[in-house]
C-alpha cells in the first residue's frame, strides 16, 4: 500500500486537516485497485452449469472485487462460456455495463436454478438492469445465447450452486 508523507502543512491542510488527510489516503488506497482492473479476469474458479441439453462453463465471482470486475476489458467469450456471480443473500441485484466491452445478457436466477427473469445489456453503458424479485444469482453470457436456445423466465437451470443443501 503506498504511503502518504505529508511535508509542511500548506494551507489547505491547516484550514482542512483530518478531512484533508483522509481523502488523500482513500485515493492512494484505491490506485492499486483500479491497476487491477486493467485486464480481465480469465483465472476465476469454474463451475459446470446445465440448461436442458446446453452445458454452460461459467466462471465463478464470489468475492466483492470479483463481482466488481465481472467480464470488464474482456474482448470475448466462447459461446457456451459465462460469469456466475454468487452473493451472499438473496436482494435486488443490478448489473451496468462499465468497460464491458461485450453484449451480455444477464439471467438473474433463484437459489433453485430458475430464472426469474433476463436482461440485455449493451456494452460500456451505465445503464442499470436489475432483478424482478431477491436473487443470489446472476448468469451473465453472450447476448443471444438464452434466446437462440428458447430460454426465458421460469426455464431451470441445473448445477451445484443450485442444489439443495
Amino acid at each position: 500500500m503506498p504511503s502518504l508523507r505529508l511535508a509542511a502543512p500548506t494551507p489547505f491542510l491547516r484550514r482542512h486537516g483530518l478531512l484533508a488527510v483522509l481523502l488523500a489516503a482513500s485515493l492512494a488506497a484505491l490506485a492499486p485497485a483500479s491497476q487491477a482492473q486493467e485486464g480481465p479476469q480469465l483465472n476465476l474458479q469454474r463451475v459446470e452449469l446445465t440448461a436442458g441439453m446446453h452445458r454452460i462453463d461459467a466462471q465463478v465471482a464470489v468475492a466483492p472485487v470479483e463481482r466488481q470486475i465481472g467480464l470488464m476489458n474482456r474482448p470475448e467469450m466462447p459461446q457456451h462460456e459465462g460469469m456466475l456471480f454468487v452473493f451472499e443473500q438473496p436482494s435486488e441485484q443490478c448489473f451496468w455495463m462499465k468497460n464491458t466491452l461485450l453484449p451480455l445478457t444477464a439471467a438473474f436466477v433463484a437459489d433453485d436454478g430458475t430464472i426469474v427473469n433476463l436482461e440485455d445489456m449493451k456494452p460500456q453503458t451505465l445503464d442499470s438492469h436489475c432483478s424482478k424479485k431477491p436473487v443470489r444469482f446472476v448468469l451473465e453470457m453472450n447476448q443471444g445465447w438464452f434466446a437462440k436456445k428458447g430460454i426465458k423466465a421460469g426455464f431451470k437451470l441445473g448445477g451445484a450452486p443450485f442444489s439443495k443443501k
